[in-house]
């Protein structure tokens, strides 16, 4: 996502206008280039908050933003403490969040201590066997013989839901697909039909609009990979070209009907990459470059990497440093995190060289836009504590 670096010239007139000085007349030296100062007017606003506020921000704090985390709890105040104290982008509602979808929204209306920079909330609600908050309607495993119309319905009131309850991101759209029924997977999908799949898949976008921010899960497909990753890498020989044909177009469908999120599961193609797609850069290479997705790349539940079994997965921050060089936007952790020491970690990757900083500043300049685009607010980023916070918007 290219972003546009604000003049120094334009900070200036900026500033002035916010006080109300008027600026020094100019030297008189050569007749101003018009090449070389970007009229106010012109600036995007939106950019230029997301500039000035990535300019202000040290190297841990761009780090920790890039989190989403769980705590369990039915009131905002405890959450909204763990929010302040590390510097996360948001929080995931698990059931241990939810009585009503009354009490959700008052716990989310409580998370943001910033209006102008929302926290950022999500939750999955599938429908059918996974879902969160109070919802009868049908999930994938009801709606694959229908037609996508009544995907499309469904989602249209599951993200009304959603949203009514305060939550900006469902991780609800399955996107795998199987045609085996012993397989983990196969109840939340849309069936063996790749073409039928993508249809409904593209149909619950539709259906969410902008209601909520949709994801697609579990890219890059898990119905290709038996088992549980919950507690294992599920694992399948599938090359590349089988993988375009039998597993990529749902995710492609999504992606053209307009999924803000895809989600990276902790799935191994052997053929593809040695290491799960969650941590891979040439599967997030795939997702960006071939399918074309410019959004927010979220790894699935970070802590079931450690709980798989495999060693090589069993250190928690090593595994957030790989997500991040990879170039995962969000890292996603429903189980326990210690913020502060992988954050740590990942800032050491920076500093010797393991992760280019300009990785870092890119997934935070996106959630930071995104964030900010979540908010009613246009005005420049001030960065001069809890006061000018209030006045900036």
């Amino acid at each position: 996502m290219a972003r546009r670096r604000v003049p120094a010239a334009v900070a200036l007139a900026v500033a002035l206008g916010l006080t109300g000085c008027a600026a020094p007349p100019a030297p008189p030296t050569e007749p101003p280039r018009p090449w070389a100062f970007v009229p106010v007017a012109d600036l995007d606003p939106l950019a230029a908050y997301v500039e000035s506020r990535l300019d202000a921000m040290t190297l841990e704090q761009k780090i920790a933003s890039l989190f989403m985390v769980h705590v369990a709890g039915h009131e905002s105040a405890p959450i909204r403490g763990v929010i302040d104290e590390w510097g996360v982008a948001g929080v995931i509602l698990m059931g241990d969040n939810v009585d009503s979808v009354e009490q959700v929204a008052a716990l989310t209306a409580g998370l943001s201590a910033d209006p102008g920079l929302p926290v950022l909330t999500g939750i999955d609600q599938e429908g059918g066997t996974v879902r969160r908050l109070p919802d009868a309607g049908p999930g994938a495993g009801a709606l694959r013989g229908q037609d996508p119309s009544a995907t499309q319905a469904a989602f249209a009131d599951r993200g009304a839901l959603v949203a009514t309850a305060g939550i900006a991101v469902n991780f609800g759209i399955v996107a795998d697909v199987t045609a085996d029924r012993r397989s983990f997977i196969y109840p939340r999908t849309y069936g063996p039909d790749p073409a039928a799949a993508a249809a409904h898949v593209a149909a619950a976008v539709a259906g969410e609009g902008d209601a909520v921010n949709s994801t697609l899960k579990h890219f890059p497909g898990h119905g290709a990979a038996p088992g549980d990753s919950h507690s294992s890498i599920p694992s399948t020989a599938m090359g590349l070209d089988e993988w375009r044909a039998t597993q990529a177009p749902p995710f492609v469908a999504g992606i053209d009907a307009g999924a803000e999120f895809v989600m990276l599961g902790h799935l191994r193609y052997e053929a593809v990459d040695a290491a799960p797609a969650s941590l891979s850069p040439t599967w997030i290479g795939v997702l960006r470059d071939e399918l074309g997705f410019d959004g927010i790349v979220v790894t699935d539940d970070m802590t079931m990497l450690e709980n798989s079994g495999e060693a090589a997965y069993a250190d928690q921050a090593s595994n957030a440093v790989a997500a991040v060089a990879a170039g995962a936007t969000l890292l996603l952790y429903v189980g326990p995190v210690d913020v502060p020491a992988v954050v740590a970690a990942i800032a050491a990757a920076v500093r010797d060289g393991r992760i280019p900083e300009a990785v870092v500043d890119d997934a935070a300049g996106r959630l930071l836009e995104l964030r900010r685009g979540m908010s009613d607010r246009t005005g420049p980023y001030v960065h001069c504590g809890e006061l000018c916070r209030t006045l900036a918007g």
